[in-house]
């Protein structure tokens, strides 16, 4: 068996590289006798890669038989294409790449042993895919910050279309399918010490520029149909893979943004995920926890308030009601403002408020509903001369953000417009049509019915005032003003029946009189819970006026004919 003799780096090298200048005079058609010393060069490569370490130089002819092909490409390759344009462009491309191949061909032959041993022991890649790999090792330099010729790499890729005579296989199978997985490998690694070393933030601003200068890569010198298939693969990597540990992250998460109001942050969070499959779920989930939280805060700061106030009982309920709502009604307008920008109008977040509201919303306060607060702060905005001083708009705003119980609804709403204390009957109106989109028809069936039986009826008593004043003898002598209802609509109300005093008795008939000459065949019942007198007192010194219920009055009326009454 033969002693492997031994050749130093240096010296082999001068070897190989000789026999590699040779292999290039060829291809570039200089004068050059063919290769007659190819074994002796295989022989050189042979007894570099000596089993004695100390004499073991595999690694290092493996990353000079990779040098020299970028050498190669760099200084005379490149060169000779940037030299050319339109057809000749063409021509020398055909020529520069058959000669590629066959200066890859030729220097696998000599590194074979290479290829064997090396190679197999350490998995690195083939000489053959190192070689055929340089031309797409540029766009990696570049993501790198290096400075490339985009103009000549855009020809470059431009051949494997015009090749393909329309179709894409040359363009997809010889050049994207690799830069592809290249991709892949690229970004992962960044991702990968980005995730860790960056926060929420940070990295999502990193992730942005990735994708704006992929995007950027495909419009230069990529072909178009590239840039789905590259930005899904950036996106991947960067986004999907570690979705829910970037959005966790304990002080720079998406709660974190929404608890310190970062409105830039979660503007980007929403437009990067907004491109990744089901990637707004997890975020719309946090946002729906978040508002929960903060509400069910406020339903228990508004049950510590009451529990600490020793005042009577209905006092308190009346503050809080106002406080809690109020602070409802604020937290609603700047999270629907989150959904409106930060998240564009997307349903899915306006789902989620929707739902965070219902959770805390249907918890108890200061022993009322949050129904009954809302239904009764409601009333008080519209009520004549309440304490709410909003203009028309505000009015409108608030009370369309919540829909209340529909039994609330309604004996607030007969309440205010019963007793006239309706500020606007425009405004009852604007609101249920309001109601009735958010809720449908059937809900606002019976508002809507009363104050139209409302307007009626002060139709209805206008009537009435021309009946008396055309008719002398029917005249009750007292003012009277009847509100006649169509019992379909409004609550029910016990009727107790009233022996009513003379005077009363007298407006009672005329009225009945007139009414059957407008309706013949409608019954009319009087709910005198529901009435109010202005009656004078006769006091001394001086008169007072009073106002009270049909009871009261007819109690005080009979104080006409006696000083004295027992029961």
């Amino acid at each position: 068996m033969n002693q492997r003799s031994t050749i130093d780096l240096e010296h082999g090298w001068g070897i190989i590289q000789r026999g590699i200048t040779r292999l290039k005079n060829i291809l570039e058609g200089l004068p050059e006798p063919q290769f007659s010393s190819e074994d002796y060069m295989m022989m050189t490569i042979y007894n570099m890669c000596s089993h004695n370490p100390l004499h073991d130089y595999s690694q290092q002819l493996y990353d000079k038989y990779r040098e020299a092909f970028e050498e190669y490409i760099i200084t005379t390759v490149l060169p000779s294409l940037r030299e050319k344009h339109d057809e000749l462009m063409l021509r020398e491309l055909v020529k520069r790449w058959l000669n590629h191949k066959v200066m890859v061909k030729w220097l696998s032959r000599f590194f074979h042993y290479l290829e064997r041993f090396l190679i197999a022991q350490r998995s690195l890649p083939g000489l053959n895919e190192v070689g055929l790999t340089c031309f797409r090792d540029q766009i990696d330099l570049e993501r790198e910050g290096a400075q490339i010729d985009r103009a000549l790499l855009k020809n470059v890729l431009d051949i494997y279309v015009e090749i393909g005579m329309g179709l894409m296989d040359y363009y997809e199978n010889g050049f994207e399918a690799a830069m592809l997985k290249d991709t892949v490998a690229y970004y992962s690694c960044k991702a990968s010490n980005w995730i860790l070393e960056d926060s929420c933030p940070n990295y999502m601003l990193k992730a942005e520029e990735c994708l704006k200068w992929e995007k950027d890569r495909v419009s230069h010198y990529l072909h178009s149909s590239s840039e789905t298939n590259l930005l899904e693969k950036v996106q991947h990597e960067l986004l999907s893979v570690y979705a829910t540990q970037l959005l966790e992250k304990e002080h720079s998460g998406c709660h974190a943004l929404l608890r310190d109001d970062k409105v830039e942050d979660l503007s980007r969070m929403y437009r990067l995920f907004s491109k990744i499959p089901r990637g707004l779920d997890h975020v719309a989930n946090t946002f729906k926890q978040h508002v929960t939280a903060e509400g069910t805060a406020l339903v228990k700061q508004a049950e510590d308030a009451a529990s600490n106030k020793k005042a009577d009982k209905r006092d308190v309920v009346g503050l809080q009601e106002q406080v809690f709502v109020q602070k409802v009604i604020e937290l609603h307008d700047k999270y629907l403002a989150y959904v409106n920008s930060c998240f564009q109008n997307h349903i899915l977040f306006h789902k989620a408020l929707k739902e965070a509201f219902e959770l805390f919303c249907n918890k108890g306060v200061t022993g009322s509903s949050s129904t009954e607060l809302l239904a009764t702060f409601c009333d008080n905005i519209l009520k004549r001369g309440g304490s709410e001083k909003l203009r028309d708009e505000a009015i409108e705003e608030t009370l369309e953000k919540e829909k209340a119980d529909i039994r609330f609804h309604l004996q607030v709403l007969a309440r205010r417009l019963l007793f006239n204390k309706s500020a606007n009957v425009e405004h009852e109106r604007s609101i249920i049509t309001k109601l009735k989109k958010q809720c449908g028809g059937p809900f606002t069936l019976k508002m809507e019915g009363m104050v139209t039986d409302l307007t009626l009826a002060r139709e209805n008593q206008a009537s009435f005032e021309e009946y008396v004043s055309n008719n002398p003898i029917a005249n009750p002598e007292i003012d009277l003003t009847v509100t006649v209802l169509n019992t379909g609509f409004w609550p029910s109300y016990k009727f107790f029946d009233l022996h009513l005093p003379t005077e009363m008795i007298r407006c009672v008939e005329v009225f009945k009189e007139f009414y059957q000459t407008e309706r013949k065949h409608r019954k009319l019942t009087w709910i005198y819970s529901l009435g109010t007198c202005i009656i004078n007192g006769k006091f001394e010194p001086k008169f007072i006026e009073l106002v009270v219920t049909t009871y009261q009055a007819s109690a005080l009326l009979l104080f006409n004919a006696s000083d004295r009454l027992s029961y």
